[in-house]
């Protein structure tokens, strides 16, 4: 285990942490392409990410966690304010979330970069004290250790490298830190998109998908909610009196089972939450379930809705209502030139450590689609690489800190240098 220091006293320097290793497979050789100076820091700051890391998991912080959220953002500022950021708490844009943290770092250069990590978690208070950061083996493990606070040291780390160096030729570069991206964002959609309408490009620091992959698309994400409404009657003296909310509601569940797929590249429909009844002995004259869609196009969701909606119009339990609404969080984020440039810059700064990175997609909804949405170029699953996300054996490879934390650093300095041009939304 690593001793930890608390909040300001984290450190960045070496820590003997010889089991951990570099971060590089064994016989690895670099190639004669490598940033040397670069190399070296990251290097120097591995054991640094490691503490931060450990410490901000050993905080809980699940989406709606003020105090949580706030502890996080604390640590995070005064890195930041260390570092030499000008460091904003921006309110969030909706009830019961904590602040976002927006920091700016102004260079000399040409290029305006906007990062975005989200400081949420799935999980709820008391879980760190269940299960804390451990490592084992090559994997560290954690509430939201890989989604994405891992991301998020990667960002901070990387920034720190670049103070290290003395490189500034970049315009700016704004970490923002979300408050509430696995809710869809609520807290900080428009600051989202405002920031990315400033930069050249949005790099996004949800973690790379196993073996060691960039994510150039993703899914959109909706939840779709049928409510029924019935009658309620005692159970044995007059249940015929009563309208049963929650037989109509499996009857509408039935109906549409089979009618989208619930895994695959396609869209995927699947029922996340069911509710009804109160008391055991009252027909209930309530249901409510919700069935979360992802798609890869605006349209498959028109026809998911299309479908709900059609098969609300039959009932089978008389004199119930059946209501469909539905809200949607992320836009999908779909592949094109920008995305695809941008991977290639990435993929060529991983060959100088003698590396390949794979591109794929996945079901995972994130801010990314928020900035390409407004003509910002984006590129995706920039943290280190892990699985088993919102579960509670979630986990990185260690081995992909040295490399992940290269590969961004490298990013931030070609990306600030010589920015994508900007395509109309």
């Amino acid at each position: 285990m690593i001793r930890m220091k608390s909040s300001a006293a984290v450190t960045f320097g070496l820590i003997g942490l010889a089991l951990l290793g570099s971060g590089l497979p064994a016989g690895m050789a670099a190639t004669a392409h490598r940033n040397t100076k670069v190399y070296k820091a990251v290097e120097a700051n591995r054991a640094g990410a490691l503490e931060l890391l450990k410490l901000i998991v050993d905080i809980d912080s699940g989406t709606g966690d003020v105090a949580g959220g706030a502890k996080v953002e604390a640590v995070l500022a005064e890195l930041l304010t260390a570092q030499g950021a000008q460091v904003s708490a921006i309110p969030a844009e909706a009830p019961g979330l904590p602040d976002n943290l927006v920091a700016v770092f102004h260079g000399s250069g040409k290029g305006k970069i906007l990062i975005v990590a989200h400081i949420d978690t799935v999980f709820g208070p008391g879980t760190v004290a269940a299960r804390p950061f451990t490592i084992d083996a090559d994997r560290a493990h954690g509430p939201g250790v890989g989604d994405e606070k891992a991301g998020v040291v990667n960002a901070i780390t990387a920034l720190k490298i670049l103070r290290d160096i003395g490189f500034k030729d970049y315009a700016t570069i704004t970490p923002l830190l979300d408050d509430s991206e696995e809710r869809g964002s609520p807290g900080s959609t428009r600051l989202i998109q405002t920031e990315a309408q400033r930069h050249d490009v949005e790099f996004n620091m949800e973690p790379g998908d196993p073996p060691d992959a960039l994510t150039v698309w993703r899914k959109g994400s909706a939840g779709v909610t049928i409510q029924v409404k019935g009658r309620a009657a005692h159970a044995g003296m007059a249940p015929q009196d009563g309208r049963n909310a929650a037989v109509e509601l499996v009857h509408q569940l039935s109906a549409l089972e089979g009618a989208f797929p619930h895994s695959g590249d396609g869209t995927t429909v699947n029922l996340t939450i069911l509710k009804s009844g109160e008391r055991g002995n009252i027909i209930p004259d309530y249901a409510e379930a919700t069935l979360n869609v992802r798609y890869r196009r605006l349209e498959d969701l028109d026809t998911v809705l299309a479908k709900v909606h059609e098969a609300s119009t039959t009932t089978i339990v008389p004199d119930t209502t059946v209501t469909v609404s539905h809200t949607a969080s992320f836009p999908p984020l779909t592949e094109n030139a920008d995305i695809d440039a941008l991977a290639a810059r990435a993929q060529a700064i991983y060959a100088e450590i003698g590396k390949t990175v794979a591109l794929s997609g996945n079901g995972g909804a994130s801010e990314s689609a928020l900035a390409m949405a407004v003509g910002t170029p984006a590129l995706d699953g920039l943290g280190f690489v892990g699985g088993d996300f919102h579960t509670d054996h979630e986990w990185i490879d260690l081995n992909s800190i040295t490399p992940r934390l290269y590969l961004f650093t490298r990013l931030l300095m070609e990306a600030g240098a010589a920015p994508p041009r900007r395509s109309p939304p």
